[in-house]
């Protein structure tokens, strides 16, 4: 088991399971996006997409094809991520 697939099942097992989106990042590699059962939320960057679906394969979780609908539905957001977005929008705290 790549060290990457290890890192996935701990999330999976620290947040009651999860699920994962694989996402491409150019040259840089690609995200994995993992969601826990509990709404929690996380990603790691693999080298290149294969390596990042084999790490995912091998986890065992369910992987998506998109971020959207259903399974973003799951990500448990509280006020901290509601000021983080909206300060990058309309002037609360920056990004930085």
């Amino acid at each position: 088991m790549t060290r990457t697939a290890g890192r996935i099942e701990a999330f999976a097992k620290a947040h009651g399971g999860a699920e994962a989106q694989v996402a491409y990042l150019g040259e840089r590699g690609a995200r994995i996006v993992l969601v826990g059962a509990d709404g929690a939320w996380g990603d790691l960057v693999a080298r290149t997409p294969e390596r990042a679906r084999k790490a995912v394969e091998q986890s065992g979780i369910t992987v998506h094809d998109d971020f959207d609908g259903e399974y973003a539905a799951k990500v448990a957001t509280g006020r901290y991520e509601w000021s983080r977005m909206a300060g990058i929008q309309v002037g609360g705290p920056s990004n930085t």
